[in-house]
């Protein structure tokens, strides 16, 4: 039986000795990547809810759950970083480096990415660090995103998550929780549950069964000619007022055969021994499934927080124009999402680098807010009765030495 997992090479029984003057090499290595099984080992079900079936019927059955993740995490993972340290703006640093390359297999936009398209899909993100040894103690090397569906969450007796198992393939591993843990746990208000969040998909599940009920039903529809279909009436002939068995089971292998299917489109019918076809049209109810189709889209677009605008869903003229759309969805969904992931990197990552280190998202790089940020400096450089620092705080700038003398 072939294993399902990925095995370290054994060190050999012997190893030269090395060098004084040479240090160990450094070994780092994810501990959750020798648990990727090769081949799933049935439906995985996470927390309350089953994780497998959201992802499945929404992120890669429905184009509009696909799309709205994707502008989502497309749109943060773009986003760039800046650092904060001893009050100064720093766009080199450490931390930056590892969140440009953080880990061997992806790049700082994939890995942000993932870890977004992992918190729209399950309201849950998890991120571990992997550390190795420095010259002042243990230093992160790599970060790697986690699956939400093999993660739970282990609670202490005091109600607060003591730990993190993570499994696949009947193998676990258990990360310790706390501040300083190995993992990083983003998640969406839940308001019913302490350990987990609550995902925009599962928000907007009874619109994606709607949207995706509606497919199905126009796919049906397109097999059988994209036509409503009709009664074939036996009116009765010979003194027999219905079809033999064999009669009928003969009628309806034709009929499956011959007439129905978009190949079979317009496809004269040949009609013997008193059979007459009469067609059923669609009532004004049956035709408002396509306006079902297109509330839910747009129900699934509000939970999502993307204006429909932007995915060219038709009867939705809420903006004036697309510029205003793409506005909107940055300052409302992505900047928020964005702040509330560099937060959490801050509170768990940054003090590795340093006592008064701090990430922060660089907003005069955003295009959509460049308007903005052009009429808010102009404003503040106006301003006469402002000092630097004033003026800095406004723009979201740390202060400067000589920056509070009075302006004149």
């Amino acid at each position: 039986m072939l294993s399902l997992f990925r095995r370290r090479r054994a060190a050999p029984a012997s190893l030269p000795a090395v060098p004084a003057t040479l240090s160990p090499p450094q070994v780092k290595a994810s501990a959750a990547g020798p648990l990727i099984a090769f081949s799933g080992g049935g439906r995985a079900v996470w927390s309350p809810r089953d994780y497998a079936v959201l992802a499945r019927e929404g992120y890669a059955a429905n184009p509009v759950v696909h799309r709205c993740v994707r502008l989502l995490s497309d749109a943060v993972s773009m986003l760039p970083w800046v650092v904060l340290a001893d009050g100064q703006r720093l766009d080199t640093h450490p931390l930056l480096d590892l969140l440009r390359r953080p880990n061997p297999a992806q790049g700082g936009s994939e890995m942000l990415a993932a870890l977004h398209v992992s918190l729209m899909l399950s309201g849950n993100g998890w991120l571990e660090a992997v550390s190795v040894p420095g010259r002042d103690g243990p230093r992160v090397a790599e970060l790697h995103v986690l699956r939400a569906d093999r993660v739970k969450v282990v609670p202490g007796p005091d109600g607060w998550p003591a730990a993190y198992d993570y499994t696949v393939g009947g193998r676990t591993h258990r990360f310790p929780g706390g501040p300083e843990g190995a993992v990083l746990h983003l998640r969406l208000h839940h308001p019913t549950d302490d350990h987990y969040g609550l995902s925009p998909l599962e928000a907007a599940a009874r619109a994606v069964d709607i949207h995706n009920a509606t497919s199905n039903w126009v796919k049906a529809l397109l097999d059988n000619a994209a036509r409503p279909s009709g009664a074939l009436v036996y009116e009765g002939t010979g003194g027999a007022p219905n079809l033999t068995p064999e009669q009928f089971d003969r009628l309806k292998t034709e009929l499956a055969d011959h007439y129905t299917g978009a190949a079979n489109a317009g496809r004269p019918m040949l009609l013997e021994g008193g059979l007459d076809w009469k067609p059923m049209g669609f009532s004004p109810s049956d035709m408002e499934f396509i306006e079902a189709r297109n509330a839910a889209a747009r129900d699934i677009a509000l939970a999502f927080g993307v204006p429909p605008m932007l995915l060219g869903l038709p009867g939705d003229n809420t903006y004036a124009n697309y510029q205003e759309a793409n506005r909107a969805f940055a300052r409302q969904t992505v900047l928020p999402l964005m702040e509330k992931t560099a937060a959490a990197l801050s509170r768990w990552l940054a003090p590795r680098f340093g006592a008064d280190v701090r990430l922060a998202v660089d907003r005069d790089a955003i295009p959509a807010l460049l308007p903005e940020r052009d009429a808010l400096w102009s404003r503040v450089h106006a301003a006469d009765v402002l000092t630097v620092n004033e003026k800095r705080a406004a723009l979201g700038y740390p202060p400067v030495e000589g920056g509070d003398a009075p302006p004149g």
